[in-house]
């Protein structure tokens, strides 16, 4: 295969439109009109129980903390608060984003827009850099939400696990707040929504001046610790959980069995993570909602293949890929069907990928 090229407005991107990836259709596991309509059947009952105990475990964490501080005592309280704020936002974001967490609008687009500010993503940069994510899943030139390149900048990877996944947005938001946007970022945020992003951007920096100034006053760091510091030290939960979806799969296929990971997972992080564990049901099926997933899965792991065992299990699996693709940017991880899924669909991707027809890889 051709060296791949991931600028958006790069030559990968206008092969993938010519060769048929670009929104192309997805191979989907049989399911019947009536499971399907029961699993898409939206509640406020599990999110808005579900958002009770996340926030209210955080406010407790935090006023724990900040009753011990400056103790080391109040250190553990705080890490267990980083993850619920970090890692916990990226997962509600994620299904604020995609409007299924509730059946309430509101309560989606309100649980949505906190999560982003909790995590430095910009709103509307990100509802429509998702949407482009599930339309062109991996699709070198076309996703813009790919984690690792091939072959991998390792040093890139490791650096993720100190927060440099929000250094970069913060950098963002102060470039967003000029209402500066990349033309990569341009060619799939539509040009009205430019002065939305810049907006937010702004009220944010106030937000986060704000908070800034009052840690200045008070000559202790703790309004940090409560805002914008945890976003650093508790967003390695939602790195080890975001090189799980797709790291080591294949990409510039159709097929979400090749190209995403299903992980079985304890149950704080599954809280932590609403279940997007699930990621290769979600692929499939994006509208189903995250209370849902685990009846989904029971409904089609019979097309699927075996999720891995553990949060261990997947980053082994993880980084022994990464560590192949070194040297060989054309390796990905194939896993095996049951003898009751329907094949993968092997016979496009060849095609598409100029492979002789019949090429098995």
């Amino acid at each position: 295969m051709a060296l791949r090229e991931y600028d958006l407005l790069g030559p990968s991107a206008k092969r993938a439109v010519d060769i048929g990836l670009a929104a192309a259709e997805w191979y989907h596991t049989d399911i019947s009109r009536a499971e399907m309509k029961d699993l898409m059947r939206r509640s406020d009952g599990p999110a808005l129980r579900d958002t009770f105990i996340y926030y209210g475990s955080m406010i407790v964490l935090a006023g724990i903390g900040i009753a011990l501080w400056p103790s080391w005592w109040s250190a553990p309280f705080w890490l267990v608060y980083g993850v619920l704020y970090a890692s916990g936002a990226d997962s509600r974001w994620h299904e604020g984003g995609h409007g299924t967490a509730f059946k309430t609008p509101w309560m989606n687009s309100v649980i949505y827009h906190v999560a982003c500010f909790s995590l430095l993503r910009n709103p509307v940069l990100w509802r429509w850099s998702h949407a482009r994510h599930h339309t062109d899943t991996i699709i070198v030139g076309l996703d813009p939400e790919i984690i690792t390149m091939r072959p991998p900048h390792i040093f890139k990877v490791v650096l993720l696990f100190f927060g440099w996944d929000s250094v970069q947005s913060v950098t963002k938001m102060f470039r967003y707040a000029f209402g500066s946007l990349t033309p990569q970022e341009k060619s799939f945020v539509p040009e009205s929504e430019w002065s939305k992003a810049a907006l937010i951007a702004r009220i944010w920096l106030v937000i986060y001046a704000a908070t800034i100034i009052a840690a200045l006053a008070m000559g202790s760091i703790l309004p940090l610790m409560v805002i914008g510091g945890p976003v650093f030290y508790g967003s390695w939960h939602y790195i080890v959980t975001g090189l799980l979806q797709h790291t080591g799969m294949a990409d510039n296929v159709i097929d979400h069995r090749l190209n995403t990971r299903t992980v079985y997972l304890n149950p704080f992080s599954r809280f932590v993570y609403w279940n997007m564990n699930y990621h290769v049901e979600h692929h499939m099926f994006p509208m189903v909602p995250y209370h849902a997933l685990p009846r989904l899965h029971a409904r089609i792991k019979a097309d699927m293949p075996a999720p891995n065992t553990s949060i261990a299990d997947g980053l082994s699996e993880v980084f022994m890929a990464l560590r192949r693709q070194l040297t060989d940017p054309e390796y990905r991880i194939k896993k095996e069907l049951p003898p009751t899924a329907k094949p993968y669909r092997l016979d496009f991707h060849a095609e598409a990928l100029g492979l002789p027809p019949g090429t098995q890889w």
